[in-house]
């Protein structure tokens, strides 16, 4: 037993550190990098944009459904052969992909991309955390943090650039050569501590995994395809929430029960785990929510194209990488679970300064307001991440990555359902109360009319047309106005979120003093 206490890896940490987290953030770029090719892809398949989307679903659901059940797969075959598996594979699949002559093949493929994909992360956490002793997880969780970031940021913009200069297929090429260097690099550097070797091989819980697939399979099918298919008001979205909450339902009942789960929920005893997958829920579903609300602002009301919509997010990024540093450092003099709290009150101020917006807003002040909203997310991801696993028994790490992983992934999917169909609510709203001032009695529009009639007589258009023009004109305007307003309200309902998941992180106990019980509870 002392000889598993004192283990350390043969390699350099930092370097394993470093190559786990290039194969996460080849996983995550491509959750993101698709979006921006749909319209190409359609295309170049001779099928719909509605039908193209299918590529981000089937990827969602597969990841979603392998997620929870990657320590059970870590721990059937060998977590690092399981590791090089799904690094090989994805790789793999990536080609596949690429190579694509028809949607149904490259649905399939894609498929099965968020299949080998959906282990990457929870194993990358998982060997993080058996590598480094717990009073050096959070310099290791900021490498971490800036793939997790960092990757869906930069998945549009190169997306964008890479469709706008290439072709699509490059998206997925650009995947082979960092496969290929991560799996020899994991091969080489990688191995499995002892208590991970000396762990039991699981029975398979055919009815835990079965739950699992129809739960969180129905979610992500439900949260993908809702705005398309208008939400409840689809018979398809209707069966699909019944079938998820169903299937969630069912499986947590069955694993609470179950002897020999396929996943260990029992770690959400944990006081301080089941905090950390509580607020990490709340983080990500802000900060991708939020993330895609400034470049669709950009793209549908002041028509920037799909790169230069993406790089209003890039400062932001950048202040993320500059600021994780310090924030580690600064985990060393002040309790983890106020930086925390002082995390999520600067996310919300910086989201109650981006409910500050007017029509044609200047690009600066954009890139400003996401900036704002990156600083708060620099000061969470790895105090949370430490606080999480603080408490933790180490045989537990496989189980925990995987569920911290999931709820991470599964509350991003959500917040962007969730804002886009808000905005699309809250412009309808908007629209219904500016509408009403727009009537023959209200004199400041009619004198609006006559300027704008007058304007275009001006510019040489003919006399008869100029009153319907200029009335064009006030309802585009007023499109504009609502498109505006919506995007402050969801800002703002963003921020009040934030603020209200503030007092739960007072409720962690201190890394210290975890970390003086040697990890124990």
């Amino acid at each position: 037993m002392s000889g598993s206490q004192d283990w350390k890896p043969r390699a350099n940490p930092w370097l394993i550190a470093l190559v786990v987290t290039l194969a996460a953030f080849m996983e995550i770029l491509d959750t993101t990098i698709v979006n921006v090719a749909l319209p190409h892809i359609a295309g170049a398949l001779s099928s719909s944009n509605d039908e193209a989307t299918w590529t981000l679903t089937s990827y969602l659901v597969a990841n979603g459904i392998v997620l929870p059940i990657s320590g059970f797969l870590g721990n059937r075959i060998g977590r690092k052969r399981y590791f090089l598996i799904c690094i090989g594979m994805f790789t793999v699949c990536s080609l596949l992909c690429g190579l694509a002559d028809s949607l149904p093949e490259l649905i399939i493929f894609r498929l099965m991309q968020g299949f080998f994909g959906g282990g990457l992360q929870p194993n990358q956490q998982s060997i993080i955390l058996d590598t480094f002793p717990p009073e050096k997880r959070g310099m290791a969780f900021s490498i971490t943090a800036v793939a997790t970031i960092v990757a869906p940021v930069l998945g549009p913009t190169l997306g964008g650039w890479i469709t706008d200069n290439y072709t699509w297929r490059w998206i997925f090429f650009i995947n082979i050569p960092v496969g290929t260097l991560t799996f020899f690099a994991v091969a080489a550097l990688v191995e499995d501590p002892p208590w991970v070797l000396k762990q039991a091989k699981r029975g398979i819980d055919g009815i835990g995994l079965g739950l699992i697939a129809l739960g969180l399979g129905s979610l992500q099918v439900m949260m993908d395809r809702g705005e398309d298919d208008d939400w409840f008001g689809s018979p398809f979205i209707v069966l699909m929430a019944v079938l998820a909450a169903a299937g969630l339902i069912g499986a947590v009942a069955w694993l609470l029960t179950a002897k020999k789960p396929i996943v260990n929920l029992r770690v959400m005893g944990d006081r301080n785990f089941a905090l950390g997958s509580f607020t990490t829920f709340c983080l990500f579903a802000i900060v991708y929510s939020s993330a895609v609300l400034i470049p669709q602002l950009a793209q549908e009301v002041l028509n920037y194209n799909s790169t230069n919509a993406g790089l209003l997010l890039s400062p932001g990024a950048a202040l993320v990488c500059i600021t994780i540093p310090v924030v580690q450092r600064v985990m060393g003099w002040v309790q983890t679970k106020y930086i925390v709290a002082f995390g999520f009150l600067a996310i919300g101020c910086g989201l109650t300064f981006s409910t500050f917006l007017v029509p044609y807003i200047d690009y600066d002040t954009l890139a400003e307001m996401r900036a704002a909203q990156s600083f708060g997310i620099a000061l969470l991801f790895v105090p949370i991440s430490t606080l999480a696993y603080a408490t933790l028994p180490k045989e537990l790490n496989a189980d925990a990555a995987a569920l911290y992983t999931m709820f991470r992934n599964v509350s991003g999917s959500i917040g962007i359902s969730l804002a886009t169909a808000m905005v699309t609510e809250r412009t309808q709203i908007r629209s219904a109360h500016l509408v009403t001032h727009l009537n023959p009695f209200n004199q400041a529009y009619n004198d609006t009319i006559q300027r704008n009639a007058l304007t275009l007589q001006s510019m040489g258009h003919a006399a008869g047309t100029t009153m319907e023009t200029a009335t064009g004109m006030m309802y585009t305007t007023l499109r504009t106005q609502s498109q505006v307003l919506a995007y402050s309200d969801v800002f703002m309902f963003c921020a009040i979120a934030a603020f209200c998941v503030v007092p739960f992180a007072f409720l962690f106990s201190s890394v210290k003093a975890a970390g003086g019980s040697a990890g124990g509870h």
